[in-house]
């Protein structure tokens, strides 16, 4: 019923509910349920810091409300903070002998101001804490507003979020509006405060991740586009939507993830050879473009140790395929070894209607649907998002080793996500497609069974990703004047490290040129927004050369489009070690060439009358100037 409304207004379809989730944390937007949490947050983000981690103390003057809001912080993935051993000796000599000698800190029922300002001051020092809740229950020797203004006052300079709950009306009435004019948000139950608590952190987790500058994949692969291809087509020419098993694993192997090897064979004796090949035990499945679920048809017969064995079973799964579907077209029995990992993992996906592909993973097997362990993200996926996926799930505490059990490759694991993630963004084709089982150990992994289903040729969306891919298309090699090869590419966010090496050779003046006299501090904060940017109304190509083996960052020019996509902001800096060598007119060439190609109707750009290098590129190039103010020129071309 919520979807149909949804419809009506929107006039587009309303997606899987989990895809909403994984699209709002790739953008960095908090989601809510309730007006109630809307107005909660909204007053929380605008009041107070966000919390770095999860910890959170309590301080009340009644013990149940602490408990309630402990165990709602528990159950929906917060943690008690717990307090040093100094933050507790504080406490011990403020507080009456009677108090919880422990966190949530239990001030007593006739607290007033000043225990009240001790217990805050003494926990928000404590580095165990991320954030404080206060929850005061009114009775009849507390002073609500004189413990609210202690409360605003102790808390004017904490880097830590410090959320209220003055439970009650008439009596703390006025205390809360102490509290707001103060900057301290407060809620009317210790649950409301804590659920804003968690959220604010889901927050700046999903920001730290957006900015996090992911580490470098570790290899390079080159895709086989042109053979995944072919097997696509072979199925459409054949009026095929789904691929057999056999080639739904040629189509993964396209792309470097390894498939467990196999065959498939028309009778017993290619099945007999091929097994004597690869050894016993081996695995026969129904080979049929026409039955997905091979387990339900009967199609699928494990561990197999023996030529005898393998000839009792051969026809079994042929006459049982041909009961299940009489009119399934039959291709033969697909043979492969038997092989045992110690994690069955799922990694799949499917075409939302809103968003595109979406990636899947989580535990897999033939309870998957038992455990609905899984988490969804939107490709194009990096080493940070692929890891994120995987640690949000419960089987990750399994993989990276638990109790002298080994785990397994991570970042091998994280690599195969961002190559399937490659697979399914090359190929609008493909509507869904698992693997379930990939199985995994220290010693790697591969893929047991899967499934590919097409979309029908006529219902095809060639653009069909939410979220730009990085735009391959625009990496070209140059040559500099002096002689010196160099390669021009967008830049991307794990050129971070590379980019602060650059400005380490970017001189004052040069610096002055470009940001006309500021030069902002460039923190880790200010350079993701340098180096992660929205590829679909940016583009910002950087110059490179190889130095000692290590790819080094000579030269960037950026620009930015309006929100109509008609006029775009020009902006360069060059390496002053690379002054003369053309990099300035081969960087502005190829931008504008990029911009012509985008649609874009003018480049404007602002420059120091100063800057004669500068002024030389864009009248050359036919721009016109204007002289807005005094010292600077206006400048624009029309394409």
């Amino acid at each position: 019923e919520g979807g149909q409304a949804a419809l009506s207004h929107t006039g587009t379809l309303a997606g899987n509910d989990a895809v909403f989730d994984a699209a709002f944390q790739r953008a960095g937007v908090i989601r809510v349920d309730t007006v109630a949490q809307l107005f909660n947050m909204a007053q929380a983000v605008a009041m107070q810091p966000r919390p770095k981690g999860k910890r959170l103390a309590i301080v009340t003057n009644a013990g149940g409300p602490g408990v309630l809001a402990t165990d709602y912080l528990i159950r929906n993935g917060g943690v008690l903070a717990n307090l040093e051993e100094g933050t507790i000796a504080k406490l011990e000599e403020g507080l009456p002998a009677a108090w919880s000698h422990g966190n949530p800190v239990d001030v007593l029922g006739d607290a007033g101001a000043e225990k009240y300002t001790l217990a805050i001051k003494s926990v928000l020092k404590d580095p165990n804490v991320d954030g404080l809740l206060v929850i005061l229950t009114p009775q009849s020797m507390t002073d609500p507003n004189a413990i609210a203004t202690a409360v605003a006052e102790a808390v004017k300079r904490s880097k830590k979020p410090v959320l209220a709950s003055w439970m009650g009306e008439a009596d703390v009435a006025e205390g809360r509006e102490t509290l707001e004019q103060g900057g301290v948000p407060n809620y009317r139950y210790p649950e409301s405060a804590v659920d804003v608590f968690l959220r604010m952190y889901r927050y700046t987790s999903d920001l730290e991740l957006l900015y996090e500058t992911p580490s470098a994949i570790p290899e390079g692969f080159e895709a086989n586009k042109e053979m995944a291809s072919q097997i696509i087509e072979q199925a459409y020419s054949e009026g095929r939507t789904n691929l057999m098993e056999s080639e739904a694993k040629q189509l993964l192997g396209s792309y470097g993830i390894e498939v467990s090897k196999n065959a498939v064979c028309t009778d017993e004796a290619s099945a007999l050879a091929f097994a004597k090949e690869v050894a016993y035990p081996v695995v026969l499945k129904i080979a049929s473009p026409d039955i997905l679920h091979k387990t339900e048809a009967g199609g699928v017969k494990l561990n197999i140790r023996s030529e005898k064995e393998l000839k009792e079973t051969f026809q079994q799964v042929l006459e049982n395929a041909k009961h299940y579907k009489p009119d399934a077209r039959i291709e033969g029995v697909l043979v492969e070894r038997m092989i045992k990992k110690g994690y069955e993992l799922l990694i799949g996906a499917k075409k939302d209607p809103v968003f595109g592909p979406v990636v899947v993973f989580g535990r897999g097997g033939i309870a998957v649907e038992i455990y609905k362990d899984t988490r969804m993200g939107l490709p194009p996926l990096n080493m940070a998002l692929a890891a994120r996926m995987v640690q949000d799930t419960q089987i990750y505490q399994l993989l990276k080793g638990f109790r002298g059990q080994a785990g397994v490759q991570l970042d091998e694991l994280y690599f195969l996500l961002i190559k399937f993630a490659y697979l399914v963004m090359d190929f609008p084709q493909i509507n869904e497609i698992d693997i379930n089982p990939y199985v995994m150990d220290t010693q790697g992994g591969l893929a047991l069974d899967a499934r590919v289903v097409l979309s029908s040729p006529d219902e095809l969306v060639h653009n069909h990703l939410v979220i730009s891919p990085y735009p391959q298309q625009w990496v070209k090699d140059v040559q500099l004047k002096k002689g010196g090869a160099a390669q021009l590419r967008p830049i991307r966010p794990e050129d971070e490290p590379a980019m602060f090496r650059f400005l380490e050779g970017v001189s004052s003046e040069s610096m002055y040129m470009r940001f006309f006299g500021f030069v902002p501090q460039f923190t880790h904060n200010l350079m993701t927004k340098f180096v992660n940017i929205d590829y679909d109304r940016e583009m910002a190509i950087v110059a490179t050369v190889k130095k000692d083996g290590q790819e080094e960052i000579i030269g960037v020019v950026r620009i930015i489009e309006d929100a109509w996509r008609e006029t775009a902001e020009y902006s360069i800096l060059i390496s002053d070690h690379w002054h003369g060598q053309g990099l300035g007119n081969l960087l502005t060439d190829y931008i504008l060439e990029i911009a012509r190609s985008r649609k874009i109707n003018k480049i404007v750009a602002t420059v120091l009358s100063s800057n004669a290098a500068m002024i030389h590129i864009f009248q050359r190039r036919g721009f016109e100037f204007d002289r807005k103010e005094i010292g600077s020129y206006e400048v624009e071309l029309d394409l």
